[in-house]
């Protein structure tokens, strides 16, 4: 693909706001997450504000915040109920001494999300966000199976193109290259197994890919011998490799695979939870019941860094005896199970079930999903995919024998630039781009995002020389 003659993405997509020379030098003083910084001085984004639906930079240009911030803001920003409850909360207590009790309203949180979590899942440890939740998960399982008589079990497996957070364990299991490459060697005893979206073109049908590649994890457990595989994790809905959605089948071959060699299913739903796929959780979308969930992004809707483990009741026991017994968890955080975030987190679960928001991302995201399917007239989509407001586009080069572009699709990289331009922020990759509007939106801020993509896709296609 080439750009036009004389032109450059600059001239088409530089961005809106220019900074000034002390906040170039704070720039230099910081990273932006996952970005040069030398891209970022030259095409400053600097936010000043965010409601609802948009955030302003401070030039006081408007963005339709299409993500959320990063699938967090499930109820967009600064929503009244969860500020009114932080606020309340400010007043009594913002934290409580961790190494000699407990929140009231901690506790109060622990017995929501019990509550809406599927099956026996009430075992609950809140923290500081998604990652922190991934690292307790696998620590709990290792030493769930040391105190029950299973020493070896300390193995995880997990996704190729899978992103499970950014401390070195959840980095071990990440299947993403380029966000762990340069921090090898990674932790031992974890594997991997190839997405189901790497495999589709070699098989007749979708379903059936799926149903390869979930027998894949017990090829793998019995290669490696079950009695040293702690538990497979897996994004229901995978994020990094572009919003992919598997069949119901596949994650009922991972659950039966699970119970068959007493392995740990731990779904990690720090993107997927909270309302996104049309349930709580996408383990009840998809209608399968994990060991442990982890969470994280949408439980305070963006606005504290918030997130929790949630495991089975009955796997408590093993951490439960006599003081010399010992057997405590060994894991703590000094923000875990946090009272002010505690107080966020139980307001954003009541205002979903209050006001079924569940139902309605599974009907915004039928509209939603319609309304993207209308891009295929470019001719550059092979497919729109996810559940609920959780939505993937994968960008091809030729629709009709879906040869995909290159891995420095320009496309991609082009778009990046002109949505910004056009006033939306969006997850995009080189060959794909996401949304997840929060739930406060209607059908005619779904019209209103369309549209701002359509055109951004528009102009990445005149740059690019695609039309």
């Amino acid at each position: 693909m080439q750009l036009l003659p004389g032109k450059n993405f600059g001239d088409y997509g530089k961005q809106i706001m220019a900074a000034t020379e002390r906040q170039k030098r704070l720039l230099k003083s910081t990273f932006i997450d996952f970005k040069q910084t030398s891209e970022v001085i030259r095409d400053s984004l600097i936010f000043e504000k965010a409601k609802g639906l948009y955030c302003w930079d401070t030039d006081g240009k408007r963005y339709f915040d299409a993500i959320g911030g990063i699938f967090a803001a499930v109820l967009g920003h600064r929503h009244p109920r969860v500020i009114e409850a932080m606020k309340r909360q400010m007043e009594k207590m913002t934290l409580a001494p961790p190494l000699h009790g407990i929140g009231d309203i901690t506790l109060d949180l622990i017995e929501k999300l019990g509550e809406v979590s599927p099956g026996n899942l009430d075992f609950v440890k809140s923290f500081s966000g998604g990652s922190e939740s991934i690292e307790a998960a696998m620590k709990f399982a290792r030493q769930y199976f040391k105190q029950t008589g299973q020493p070896g079990k300390y193995k995880f497996i997990s996704l190729y193109l899978s992103y499970h957070g950014g401390t070195f364990a959840a980095m071990s299991a990440t299947g993403s290259g380029k966000r762990k490459t340069k921090f090898e060697p990674h932790m031992a005893g974890f594997l991997k197994v190839v997405s189901p979206i790497q495999y589709r073109d070699r098989f007749s049908s979708w379903e059936e890919t799926n149903r390869f590649c979930a027998r894949m994890f017990e090829d793998v457990i019995i290669n490696e011998g079950p009695e040293t595989v702690a538990g497979i994790i897996i994004e229901p809905i995978c994020n990094t490799a572009g919003i992919v959605a598997p069949t119901h089948e596949y994650l009922q071959i991972l659950r039966d695979t699970c119970n068959r060699y007493n392995v740990m299913l731990i779904f990690d739903e720090v993107l997927t939870g909270f309302a996104k796929t049309g349930s709580m959780f996408a383990a009840q979308t998809y209608g399968i019941t994990p060991d442990i969930i982890c969470s994280g992004k949408g439980l305070s809707s963006g606005a504290l860094p918030m997130g929790a483990m949630i495991a089975r009741e009955d796997m408590a026991d093993a951490f439960y005896g006599a003081v010399e017994d010992d057997v405590q968890f060994a894991h703590g955080h000094t923000y875990a199970g946090n009272p002010l975030a505690s107080a966020v987190g139980l307001a954003v679960i009541e205002e979903i079930i209050e006001n079924k928001l569940c139902e309605k991302a599974e009907k915004l995201g039928s509209y939603l999903e319609a309304k993207l399917e209308g891009l295929k007239k470019y001719g550059v989509i092979r497919e729109v995919r996810g559940k609920g407001i959780l939505r993937g586009i994968e960008f091809v080069r030729d629709e009709k024998t879906m040869e995909p572009f290159p891995r420095d699709n320009k496309l991609g990289t082009a778009l990046k630039r002109t949505s910004l331009k056009h006033g939306i922020i969006l997850r995009i990759d080189p060959d794909w781009f996401a949304v997840a509007p929060p739930l406060i939106a209607d059908e005619p801020d779904i019209d209103e995002m369309v549209d701002l993509i359509e055109k951004s896709l528009r102009e990445a296609l005149m740059i690019t020389g695609q039309t």
